[in-house]
């Protein structure tokens, strides 16, 4: 069974700076579970059949004309059979005075109800955005979250290989830590996972031999960020001489995180290579990628021969269980 998230109605109206016109109780007991947000149209002409009572409703110019169009009591009977399914929250953006019925439904059935000036599509898009995230599906991971050249990679391996260690000179080299040992993941869409430290262990790295330093108190708020896309998965391994592995780039091995897929290296580790110039440059030559360009595809065709086109089909291994 999938976790159901929830993220608490005080923290909504901080972050999207609303007002409160009626609270029946205190906002942190009043959880919200639903990523989606609902503006009602069929159900102010009494179609509830598909109504979602999990999402906060929005009410902007458009409904609020539309509930002009009744009697004190027609609007009343229209607001109360919405609010009587016990909605978590009223919205009512452009600074719009709330009708006495909605007001007084809202009493009736403990309905908290809120106010903003801002206009009803960016509040939607404000909360839903929040939402989003806060609510998204996720999974902690053993690893290292860095930001390098702005894209963010995800080192992973084997406790001892060197991770932190790596992260430690990367961030000497001018790129930013976002988690040490714990990686939170959310999948904030189809195509994006957003990597962050869990709260109490935040900016703190364990090095083996010195113990628990703090990088934001060591090399600054510079070296440091909260959240960050995971735009690739770093494997590092110890090196094994009876392993093969990739010299030319031409593999497109994939891993699956929470249902979403991200491109992986694997790196051997040995005495002697430069880890964080190696990441360096697997996070420039992803870039690369991204925008259309293979190196060893101009190298093949340099050289006079058939790019093996078998190689670029993706090979998806499985998720993680680092």
């Amino acid at each position: 069974m999938e976790n159901r998230f929830s993220v608490t109605l005080s923290k909504i109206i901080k972050e999207v700076e609303l007002d409160i016109a009626y609270m029946p109780k205190n906002p942190e007991e009043i959880l919200i579970y639903s990523r989606d947000v609902s503006r009602p149209g069929l159900e102010l002409t009494g179609f509830l059949d598909y109504f979602d009572n999990s999402r906060i409703i929005i009410f902007g110019n458009t409904e609020n004309s539309y509930l002009n169009r009744f009697s004190p009591e027609q609007r009343f009977h229209v607001l109360d059979r919405i609010f009587a399914l016990q909605p978590p929250a009223i919205i009512v953006t452009r600074n719009i005075i709330p009708y006495g019925e909605l007001m007084s439904a809202a009493e009736k059935y403990q309905i908290p109800v809120l106010r903003s000036s801002e206009s009803t599509s960016s509040i939607t898009a404000a909360l839903v955005s929040y939402l989003n995230v806060e609510l998204a599906p996720r999974v902690t991971r053993h690893g290292v979250l860095v930001e390098v050249y702005g894209e963010g990679l995800l080192l992973v391996g084997d406790s001892g290989v060197g991770k932190s260690e790596t992260a430690i000179e990367l961030i000497k080299r001018g790129h930013r830590l976002i988690a040490d040992d714990a990686v939170e993941i959310r999948r904030v869409s189809k195509n994006s996972l957003v990597g962050s430290a869990p709260e109490n262990i935040r900016h703190f790295i364990e090095l083996r031999g010195i113990g628990i330093i703090n990088a934001r108190r060591i090399f600054g708020m510079g070296s440091v960020k909260m959240t960050e896309k995971i735009d690739m998965v770093i494997n590092l391994e110890i090196w094994d001489n009876k392993k093969v592995y990739d010299r030319m780039g031409m593999s497109n091995e994939m891993t699956e995180i929470l249902g979403n897929e991200v491109p992986i290296l694997t790196i051997p580790v040995k005495p002697g290579r430069n880890l964080a110039v190696i990441i360096e440059v697997a996070a420039m030559n992803n870039r690369q990628r991204k925008m259309g360009y293979n190196a060893a595809q101009e190298l093949f065709a340099a050289l006079g021969l058939e790019y093996p086109e078998e190689q670029e089909e993706k090979k998806v291994i499985k998720e993680l269980e680092f």
